[in-house]
């Protein structure tokens, strides 16, 4: 199962972590939740608008995402520059749960979704 929740890892965020572009801001969310998910830096950075982009991110082994809820999305169509996504990451660290709620803020550049930032 995908770390999304949506599927077989290999029919769904899989194909985007390989290369394929996301379809909408909430694909390319669920795609970034689970490239934290599996510790996948690269594709996390490749998928951040260059002018919010850090410099790293760099797992942390004590912290593991668990499960995502898609609270509400607007925008992103075919023929919009932008879009929102609000959800909630949920993890434990360090054996404790939490939950990390954001409204994020995804963008067009260069034709693909890339994540802005939070709202």
């Amino acid at each position: 199962m995908c770390p999304c929740g949506r599927g077989p890892y290999p029919d769904c965020c899989g194909l985007l972590h390989d290369g394929k572009p996301a379809a909408d801001p909430e694909a390319l969310m669920r795609s970034r939740f689970s490239a934290f998910a599996l510790d996948n830096s690269d594709y996390v950075l490749r998928t951040w608008h260059p002018e919010t982009r850090p410099g790293s991110v760099e797992p942390d082994p004590a912290l593991r995402w668990t499960r995502l809820e898609v609270l509400e999305h607007s925008g992103g169509g075919v023929f919009d520059a932008e879009g929102t996504v609000e959800f909630r990451a949920h993890f434990t660290d360090g054996g404790r749960p939490g939950v990390m709620a954001e409204k994020s803020r995804f963008v067009r550049h260069d034709g693909r979704w890339v994540y802005w930032g939070p709202l």
